[in-house]
């Protein structure tokens, strides 16, 4: 990989930061201060596809700001890896600042100002979890994050929402600080490193000790939301649904994910995954995540509930997916990390539109909806078609992969996790839509639909959902390139 010095990276994560006192600065003009918002995500996410064409042909982006330890700098490194989840991020951040104009203002939030401000300091901190050089620098964003988001969670601000707050950051910065960052610093002083590197870092340790550091980590990174530290993030629901949609697509749990993708691939690597216990207990671990978060969605009865605990399953999907030793597995892992976050955040979107036309929020609610809100539940329905993984949306290309991947790598019990999976998912998504249009009892066609913005937005979102289908590059480009690269 060639390294090119470069202060863009910085630039990317300083793009959304300065806009924080703009923001508070308009806090008495609205327009201004959500146009503030929107302008900034359009300039972070230039400059990452300003990025990308490079990174696309083996060079990365470096910069060291400061030099904390012996061969461990707070330092940023745009790569290929990096770049897909800032790509994402980025462009998603754009959608759900527009969408969050419709909701807030069609609820009228209370502390809006306060609601954008820290929507950009979790922005800044997911794309420094994307473009950290070591473990280190990825722990620090990591916890920026985590601290910055609990404030959106707990922004109604009663006792439900305190609650959940506090269960929030008991579980990641608990976990963080119990569990990752003693296993960063064991690793430093086993190893005088922390730079992510393909194929890890690993050198002279035992496998006992490489597995006990391997599953701190595993645990230590609870965004990602294996089971048994998961509970945060249906818990987490309770925050509005911009910031639902901002958790489950864009910043936190995709930056828990996207965490283990790097610390499975590029501290460990599949070579330790292949010739220690460590491997089998993964795949036995994110396998029950897939087929509890599956299962608990189908007996819930609010929607953003159903959709927190699909996430709980979809998320191990990434994981299992980039620790299977199978190129086609990683491609598919990787290739889920973007797939599910358009589909999954149509869905967040149609869920707060029906909040915002209807204060409707459980199922047994919805019967008929569909005809008042086609485009919602159009969309929706989309959605849904993403996250079960079936043509012609996103999500049929990366669990395609995965589970032939899952196949060729470990053989069927792991194939038939996936499709098992995506068999409940079909079990708890469809009646909604069914129910939505064909109600037991008569009913009129009536137009009332939520906000312009909100309409917009999941429009985009779900268009793109399909649209990625028939031409998935450059997501093709990058996953099969970092495949070829991390799967060795």
């Amino acid at each position: 990989m060639e390294k090119v010095y470069s202060v863009l990276p910085l630039y990317t994560i300083l793009t959304s930061l300065c806009s924080v006192p703009f923001i508070m600065w308009n806090a008495k003009r609205p327009n201004l201060r959500e146009g503030i918002s929107l302008i900034a995500g359009i300039l972070k996410f230039a400059i990452v596809l300003k990025m990308l064409p490079a990174t696309l042909e083996g060079k990365a982006y470096e910069i060291t700001l400061v030099e904390l330890f012996p061969n461990v700098g707070l330092s940023l490194k745009a790569d290929l890896l990096g770049c897909m989840f800032a790509l994402v991020a980025s462009f998603l951040w754009i959608i759900t600042s527009l969408y969050s104009i419709g909701y807030m203002r069609g609820l009228k939030e209370h502390s809006q100002t306060r609601y954008y401000v820290f929507f950009a300091i979790a922005l800044s901190s997911t794309i420094g979890v994307a473009f950290a050089k070591n473990l280190l620098t990825l722990y620090l964003f990591y916890e920026m994050l985590s601290l910055s988001t609990y404030p959106l969670v707990a922004h109604h601000q009663d006792e439900d929402a305190k609650s959940s707050g506090r269960k929030y950051l008991t579980y990641l910065v608990g976990s963080s600080i119990g569990l990752a960052l003693p296993a960063i610093i064991w690793l430093y002083s086993r190893l005088n490193t922390l730079d992510f590197q393909p194929q890890g870092i690993l050198n002279g340790l035992s496998t006992y000790e490489s597995s006990l550091l391997f599953f701190m980590l595993i645990f230590g990174f609870a965004k990602a939301a294996i089971v048994p530290f998961h509970a945060w993030l249906p818990a987490a629901m309770i925050a509005p649904t911009p910031v639902s949609a901002l958790l489950h697509a864009v910043a936190v749990v995709k930056a828990g994910a996207f965490s283990l993708v790097r610390v499975i691939l590029e501290i460990f690597g599949q070579g330790f995954l292949a010739e220690s216990w460590a491997g089998p207990a993964l795949y036995l671990l994110t396998s029950l995540t897939i087929l509890f978060g599956s299962l608990m969605a189908m007996y819930q009865k609010e929607l953003k509930r159903i959709l927190a605990f699909s996430t709980v399953s979809q998320l191990s999907y990434i994981v299992l997916g980039v620790s299977i030793i199978s190129p086609l597995a990683i491609k598919g892992g990787l290739l889920h990390l973007a797939m599910h976050a358009f589909g999954k955040i149509t869905l967040f979107f149609t869920a707060g539109a029906i909040y915002v036309a209807f204060h409707k929020k459980f199922i047994q609610e919805m019967e008929g909806l569909g005809r008042q809100m086609p485009i919602t539940f159009a969309a929706f329905f989309l959605g849904s078609l993403s996250i079960i993984g079936l043509p012609p949306l996103g999500g049929f290309l990366s669990k395609w992969n995965l589970a032939l991947g899952a196949y060729q790598g470990v053989g069927l019990p792991v194939m038939g996790v996936f499709l098992l999976s995506s068999l409940l998912n079909v079990a708890y998504f469809m009646p909604i839509v069914y129910k939505a249009f064909f109600p037991s009892q008569p009913a009129k066609w009536e137009f009332k639909e939520a906000p312009l913005p909100c309409l917009i937005s999941m429009i985009v979102t779900s268009i793109i959902s399909l649209i990625l289908f028939f031409y998935p590059y450059p997501f093709f480009a990058i996953t099969e390139n970092l495949s070829k690269v991390l799967g060795g």
